[in-house]
């Protein structure tokens, strides 16, 4: 499966996983309005989730595996098929470039190195190390939560982010979606445009609430 659609189809498939995790995510954090009851209440749920027939924290770690092995095949693709494109262009276009595509690839490119390294940071932050880098304690979810974005460049971080990860949809589900042979007219060509905008921004404005109303003193402990 080393042929350009493949990689291609790989990446469609392997984005439309982190697409449905990323709402169900988006749709936990926000628990965060509903007070620290609420959203450790759902912390724990995810973990006795399917109890007895799975072990205490069984779902997160078959949700972790399927996410590392997307994310696997959506690097391992992406870089192969960057590869590729890079030894095409072994000579100067003879055509004019299109600049708007460049653009949108150099930033599909360096947002996808961003988000990579967020996600090690962000695992580092809230689910393996678990740092509190306000010195308090880290084994209660919905005050970690806190504490981590009411430091503000911890936010900042995060907001950039969020930014690329809307950009990164953006253009990465209209991709996906003519991977997918989804886009085969004009009108269908027009409504994956609409449906990455509109995911791209409800994903990218759903996930930055949370750490501007901490910062802002609206959720707290």
């Amino acid at each position: 499966m080393r042929s350009t659609i493949a990689l291609k189809l790989m990446m469609a498939v392997s984005g439309i996983i982190f697409i449905g995790f990323v709402l169900l995510h988006m749709y936990g954090n926000l628990k965060a309005f509903s007070g620290h009851d609420a959203y450790n209440d759902y912390a724990h749920h995810l973990r006795t989730f399917g109890e007895p027939m799975l072990p205490y924290g069984g779902l997160l770690w078959v949700i972790r595996v399927v996410l590392v092995l997307s994310l696997v095949v959506h690097v391992y693709a992406a870089v192969t098929l960057w590869r590729r494109a890079k030894r095409a262009r072994t000579v100067k276009y003879v055509v004019k470039k299109n600049k708007h595509s460049t653009y949108a690839s150099h930033l599909m490119r360096w947002g996808g190195v961003t988000l990579l390294l967020f996600i090690v940071w962000h695992l580092l932050n809230f689910t393996i190390g678990k740092v509190n880098v306000d010195g308090g304690p880290t084994n209660d979810p919905y005050n970690l939560l806190v504490d981590s974005f009411s430091v503000w460049w911890l936010t900042l971080i995060y907001l950039v982010a969020m930014a690329m990860l809307g950009a990164h949809l953006h253009h990465g589900i209209w991709s996906s979606m003519q991977t997918l042979g989804l886009t085969n007219s004009v009108r269908e060509r027009a409504l994956a445009k609409r449906i990455g905008l509109v995911l791209a921004l409800i994903i990218t404005i759903g996930f930055s609430l949370v750490p501007v109303f901490v910062l802002a003193g609206v959720i707290d402990k």
